[in-house]
C-alpha cells in the first residue's frame, strides 16, 4: 500500500544530519453498539496519515504529522525546521539498533471481513437478548462490537523498514440489575485477532455477565478489615499491570525522583517464586502483541521481576540511552498523530510452584476477589475494586460479597505474596491502557495468587 513512498523517505533520510523516522498508517474500523434490543450506533470509518520525527545533531526532536500523504515532503521540511529551533540543555542521545526489513501480518483463521455487517449486528442482538431474558431484574443490557484493520509502514535512518498488517476484534457485554433501590452492574470484554467465530461464540460468557449482575443484588457488602486475599487470574493480571507495570515504564521513572529511588535494579520486591514479565511477542491473537514497536525495535520477553528481584525496566531509544540499559521494544503510539511513549504490551505474573487448591488450603477466613472493576494508583499506593468476590471459610469458597476494594502499598503487598499458583492464563480481554492522552491495546495474564494482610475497605 505504501511502497510508492519508500523512495521519497529514503531520499529524506540521506539529506539529514541526524536521526529520522517515518510512520505511514491506514486504519479502517467498524463499531456497533446495541442497548436494550435497539441498535444504538453504527459507524464505519477510515483514517489515514503519517508521522515524521527528526533529531538533528545538537538539537531537539522535531515532529510533523499529516493526514494527506501528498504532504509527505512538506512534513519532512516541517520536522527539520522544528528540530533546528530546539536547543536542549543536554544532548539527546538514542540507542541504535540493527537494520531490519520485515512484514508482520497476523494470519486470519476466520477473517472479520468475510462476515457481513448484518451478521455482526445479529450477533450483538443475540447477545443482548441473552442478557435481557429470564430475569425481571435486568434494567440495562448493552453490547458493543468493533473490528479494525491497520496497515502501517515504519522506516528510520538505522535501516528499519517494517510493515504491519494486522486486525483485531472485540466484544463487550454489560448487564445492569435492580431490586428496589439497589442497582448493580457487571461488564466483561473479549478480544481476538484471528478468528471472528471466537467472538461469535460467547453465548455462555454473555449469560454469565447477566447471572453475575443478578447475583450481586443478593450479595452483602464485605466487612472492612485486613484479610488474606486470593486474586483470580483476571484481577491479578490487571493489578500487576496498573500497580507495578506503569512504575516500570522508564520515561515515568526518569521524570520522577521518588520513582527512581523505588525502582532500583536489584531491589527485592517479593518471594523467590514471583516473576513478572512484559512480552510483546507472545501469542499473535493477544491484544497487546506488537512484534516491533513504533521506533522499529523488536519486541521481546522482558523480565521486570525475576525470582522476586527487580531486574528490568521498559524503554524507548532515548530512555535506554539515559539509563545505560538495553532496548526492550516498548515505544508505542496510539496513531500517526502521536509521539511514541514507553508503554506496556502483554504484562503478566508467570506461573508459580503451587496448585490452585494449595492456594486455598489452610485459609480459615479470607476473600476470593474476582475480576477488576476499576482502580487508581499513586506511585506505590493503590486502590482497586474487584468486580465481586466470595468469602473463604476453612479453605472453601463461601458466600458472595460485593464492594470489594483492595487498598495498600504496592511493595508491602508484593512482599506479602504467599503463594503463586501454576494455573496461568492470559486474560484475552478487550482492554486498552491510557497514558499521556493516548490509548493502546494491552493484555494481562496471571495465575491465582494469595496475599496476606491486605486491607479491604467496607462496612465495619
Amino acid at each position: 500500500m505504501f511502497d510508492k513512498y519508500r523512495e521519497e523517505i529514503e531520499k529524506f533520510f540521506k539529506s539529514i544530519n541526524g536521526y529520522g523516522e517515518v510512520r505511514l498508517e491506514r486504519k479502517e474500523w467498524l463499531s456497533i453498539s446495541v442497548k436494550n434490543g435497539i441498535v444504538e450506533s453504527f459507524s464505519n470509518k477510515i483514517d489515514m496519515g503519517g508521522f515524521v520525527r527528526v533529531l538533528l545533531k545538537g538539537h531537539g526532536w522535531g515532529v510533523a504529522t499529516f493526514n494527506n500523504l501528498d504532504e509527505l515532503n512538506k512534513s519532512f521540511a516541517d520536522a527539520i525546521d522544528a528540530s533546528r529551533i530546539i536547543i536542549p540543555d543536554e544532548t539527546i542521545r538514542i540507542v541504535e539498533s540493527e537494520p531490519v526489513n520485515a512484514l508482520i501480518e497476523n494470519v486470519m483463521e476466520d477473517s472479520f471481513d468475510s462476515h457481513t455487517q448484518k451478521e455482526k449486528v445479529e450477533m450483538l442482538l443475540r447477545y443482548n437478548d441473552l442478557i435481557r431474558s429470564d430475569s425481571d431484574k435486568i434494567i440495562l443490557a448493552s453490547n458493543m462490537y468493533s473490528n479494525w484493520r491497520l496497515n502501517r509502514l515504519y522506516m528510520n535512518t538505522f535501516g528499519a523498514s517494517i510493515e504491519h498488517r494486522i486486525g483485531d476484534g472485540i466484544v463487550y457485554a454489560t448487564a445492569r440489575s435492580r431490586n428496589g433501590n439497589d442497582v448493580q452492574q457487571y461488564t466483561s470484554g473479549w478480544s481476538n485477532r484471528q478468528n471472528f467465530s471466537v467472538l461469535n461464540s460467547l453465548d455462555n460468557k454473555v449469560k454469565n455477565v447477566k447471572d453475575i449482575a443478578v447475583r450481586l443484588l443478593d450479595a452483602k457488602p464485605i466487612r472492612g478489615g485486613n484479610y488474606t486475599v486470593i486474586l483470580d487470574p483476571l484481577l491479578a493480571g490487571v493489578f500487576i499491570h496498573e500497580a507495578f507495570g506503569h512504575l516500570s515504564e522508564s520515561d515515568f521513572i526518569l521524570d520522577n525522583p521518588q520513582a527512581q529511588k523505588m525502582m532500583t535494579l536489584g531491589r527485592r520486591f517479593g518471594p523467590s517464586f514471583l516473576n513478572i514479565i512484559d512480552d510483546g511477542t507472545v501469542k499473535p491473537e493477544l491484544h497487546g502483541t506488537i512484534i516491533y514497536d513504533d521506533e522499529g525495535v523488536p519486541a521481546q520477553k522482558n523480565y521486570l521481576v525475576e525470582n522476586g528481584v527487580l531486574v528490568g525496566r521498559l524503554h524507548n531509544r532515548e530512555t535506554a540511552s539515559k539509563l545505560g540499559e538495553n532496548l526492550t521494544g516498548n515505544a508505542r503510539a496510539q496513531s500517526y498523530r502521536n509521539v511514541p511513549l514507553v508503554r506496556m504490551t502483554n504484562t503478566a505474573i508467570e506461573a508459580g510452584p503451587h496448585s490452585k487448591s494449595e492456594t486455598f488450603d489452610g485459609l480459615k477466613e479470607g476473600v476470593y476477589a474476582i475480576d477488576a472493576y476499576g482502580g487508581q494508583t499513586m506511585l506505590e499506593n493503590f486502590s482497586f475494586s474487584a468486580s465481586y468476590g466470595f468469602m473463604i471459610r476453612d479453605g472453601e469458597i463461601a458466600e458472595m460479597v460485593r464492594d470489594v476494594v483492595l487498598q495498600g502499598n504496592l511493595f508491602n503487598t508484593l512482599a506479602h505474596i504467599e503463594r503463586v499458583a501454576d494455573d496461568f492464563r492470559w486474560g484475552k480481554w478487550a482492554g486498552s491502557c491510557g497514558k499521556g492522552g493516548q490509548s493502546v491495546p494491552v493484555d494481562t495474564g496471571a495465575p491465582h495468587i494469595r496475599i496476606k494482610n491486605v486491607t479491604i475497605g467496607g462496612e465495619k
